[in-house]
């Protein structure tokens, strides 16, 4: 890894776990840890430099601390503090710019990580069933964390073509949970009942926060022997989850929406501060979206020590127990999926993106 090491967005959750880790790492003489905002948490030994990357002192902290390693997580799809979508647009999209321009002004960086999201393919009905790095998505993101995230690799591509010198990797990460989640399906999954899109049941994938951590340091450091840390990477864990599944682990009922509605629904639980309940994240509950990870174990050489199914286990489990017991989450959920729809017709089928039960799956 190299000798010095600047991670920005030090004052959330994983940017402060980061931190702690990145100096346990031997040859890391300095970390340089920079946010907006002090952090809430310890940053052990590493330097703190209170400063906003939307400004255009980033160029001056990579030349006097000469840093060769810069891992950018200040990318997120939830507020720090009081800000507002405004705010979080600002510090991904300008915030990303600026740290841009000041690495390429800089004669030492030598290595870029940057955390992205797998929400830069979108969630359409017309969506392959597995996405890999390389697959275009059949609609691009409009609007929210997702269009972002977009902008976002879009100039960090134009970086990599204006300083081949320099290693980038960009990790697509899927929804992040554990024990300690900081977004806004983790707020959503944490409501006492989960509205749902009526008539659909999306298949979801979930990363550990200890996995989120362990790949970063893969990637900020020099590829082990037989693999490739620059480029493009899909991170999740094996296997997924449809929604109906996390209900049940969770124990929490479902209020099934018709999907005109479910915007009303999302503006009202937006508008009292429960979740972050955004057309993007209607998007994703209602088509899901499940992509491939070989490159992930191919060519980065990274394997996730915890499933889809693992990961979210943790999650449910820090959130204690929800309104029923999950057997009697399943039955009902089950009850109803077998009811004939209305003018005489059978069950519902189980067609992609229809209402899909698993039996036993509590």
């Amino acid at each position: 890894m190299g000798k010095v090491v600047l991670v920005t967005g030090a004052a959330r959750q994983l940017g402060g776990r980061f931190v702690r880790r990145v100096q346990r790492e031997p040859g890391v003489d300095r970390v340089i840890a920079v946010d907006a905002v002090a952090p809430a948490h310890e940053l052990g030994d590493a330097e703190f430099v209170r400063a906003d990357i939307r400004q255009s002192a980033l160029a001056r902290i990579l030349a006097e601390h000469a840093v060769d390693t810069v891992v950018h997580l200040d990318v997120s799809g939830k507020a720090l503090g009081a800000g507002g979508r405004t705010a979080i647009k600002e510090t991904n999209v300008i915030g990303t710019m600026q740290l841009l321009g000041a690495c390429q002004k800089s004669p030492t960086v030598r290595r870029l990580v940057v955390k992205s999201s797998t929400s830069v393919y979108g969630s359409a009905s017309r969506d392959p069933a597995v996405f890999t790095e390389t697959t275009p998505p059949k609609s691009l993101p409009s609007g929210g964390f997702a269009k972002d995230a977009v902008e976002v690799e879009g100039y960090v591509r134009g970086f990599a073509r204006r300083r081949p010198d320099v290693a980038v990797c960009v990790l697509r990460f899927a929804n992040i949970l554990g024990p300690r989640p900081d977004s806004p399906l983790a707020d959503y999954l944490s409501l006492p009942v989960l509205p749902t899109v009526f008539g659909y049941d999306p298949r979801l994938q979930f990363v550990h926060e200890d996995d989120v951590i362990d790949v970063l340091g893969i990637a900020a450091n020099e590829p082990r022997r037989g693999t490739l840390n620059s480029g493009t990477f899909n991170i999740a864990g094996d296997g997924v989850l449809l929604l109906s599944q996390c209900s049940r682990r969770l124990g929490k009922p479902t209020v099934p929406v018709l999907l005109p509605a479910v915007t009303w629904v999302g503006s009202a639980l937006r508008t009292i501060g429960m979740t972050d309940f955004s057309p993007e994240q209607i998007r994703l509950l209602t088509h899901g979206r499940v992509v491939s990870t070989v490159q992930m174990r191919e060519t980065l050489g990274f394997r996730p020590k915890f499933t889809t199914a693992e990961t979210f286990a943790e999650f449910a489990r820090s959130r204690g127990p929800g309104l029923l017991p999950p057997e009697t989450v399943g039955r009902a959920v089950d009850r109803l999926a077998a009811l004939p729809l209305p003018g005489g017709a059978g069950p519902r089928e189980r067609g992609a993106g229809a209402v899909q039960t698993t039996h036993g799956a509590r």
